[in-house]
């Protein structure tokens, strides 16, 4: 079965599980008109995710994620997608619209952190302010700026 890889902001590498499966599958990110409406996303965020797409190989669309993820599949002939599990609060509602024309595999990554449920996504700060210390004392395969 052909597979389409769904990159969106919580899988932005390479070393992602989608990419580590499907590693010759066609990616395509797309940017949420729903999100940049009504989130209020900064200039500074979105620069910063659009380099990170730039080191990465995927088409880059806008719209609304489902239709554009199934127009993608139909230029590639895929009949499913695979991504990344998210917190992201509109990841469920896309998931379920788009099951109702592909199968949709959804791989788990090894968390950054082991977060309380009720943890507030909304602002950067406030999530670090309750993760902080979990994330420093972590021990890790290899650290954020060691050479590779």
């Amino acid at each position: 079965m052909t597979a389409i890889v769904w990159i969106h902001a919580d899988c932005l590498r390479r070393e992602c599980a989608a990419f580590q499966q499907y590693p010759t599958a066609p990616a395509v990110f797309v940017w949420d008109d729903v999100v940049l409406r009504g989130y209020g996303l900064s200039l500074k965020r979105m620069v910063f995710l659009y380099e990170c797409l730039l080191n990465l190989d995927v088409a880059i669309y806008r719209g609304d994620v489902a239709a554009q993820v199934r127009a993608f599949a139909g230029l590639h002939d895929a009949h499913s997608v695979v991504t990344m599990a998210t917190v992201a609060p509109r990841f469920a509602t896309i998931v379920a619209d788009l099951r109702t024309t592909h199968t949709v595999e959804v791989l788990a990554d090894e968390p950054f952190v082991d977060a309380p449920a009720d943890l507030d996504i909304a602002r950067f700060s406030r999530y670090w302010s309750r993760v902080r210390g979990d994330v420093l004392r972590k021990p890790t395969q290899r650290g954020l700026f060691d050479e590779v």
